[in-house]
């Protein structure tokens, strides 16, 4: 067999193992590499030479880090199809407050003219500190008003989850109570907006 032959041979059977793999992912059994056991070894990997301490409550405050994320980023993505319905291609310029829309340009300029630090520039809506979805909510109240019982309760929950996201996002602990609250606070919002 040639060599030609026998890369496209190689070539096809890489391309039937592929195919048959996702049929076997998507019936939910584990073909190939797995990546949640590699990353969390390399996770204790990076973590390891920390005391012990400080890996605990990183390790606990990481959950708490990914639903702020998740949520911070859900209500960025409800903002977005709401304005865009009420405006359409529009809806950054009419429906974004000038301050704000000021504000997240200048964070954009500074990340592209920043660009060894790399990330997601193309999203302004990602360049709006969470604090201005609150006031973007209730700026386009109309649009919103079907999902949130009252202006008071998006400010209150946004005004304390903020306050929380800030001291988490400054690597400080918070204590299992706190916990407690964001949590209940998103798990509001999400049967509220329907999430």
């Amino acid at each position: 067999m040639s060599d030609r032959n026998k890369l496209r041979d190689w070539m096809f059977r890489a391309l039937m193992f592929e195919a048959d793999s996702d049929r076997f992912r998507q019936a939910g059994i584990r073909v190939g590499v797995d990546e949640f056991g590699t990353e969390q070894r390399l996770f204790e990997e990076e973590l390891a030479p920390f005391p012990l301490v400080l890996r605990n409550n990183s390790l606990r405050m990481s959950r708490l880090y990914a639903l702020l994320h998740c949520f911070e980023n859900s209500v960025r993505i409800l903002v977005r199809e709401r304005l865009e319905q009420k405006f359409q291609l529009d809806w950054w310029q009419k429906g974004i407050p000038t301050k704000i829309r000021t504000f997240a340009e200048g964070r954009k300029k500074d990340a592209v003219e920043n660009s060894w630090l790399q990330g997601d520039t193309a999203d302004l809506l990602s360049f709006v500190d969470f604090g201005h979805l609150a006031q973007i909510i209730t700026e386009n109240w109309d649009a919103f008003s079907d999902l949130i019982p009252s202006q008071v309760w998006l400010k209150q929950r946004f005004d304390e989850m903020e306050k929380a996201r800030n001291f988490v996002a400054h690597s400080r602990v918070l204590l299992p109570t706190e916990f407690v609250r964001l949590e209940m606070y998103i798990a509001d919002w999400n049967t509220q907006v329907g999430v």
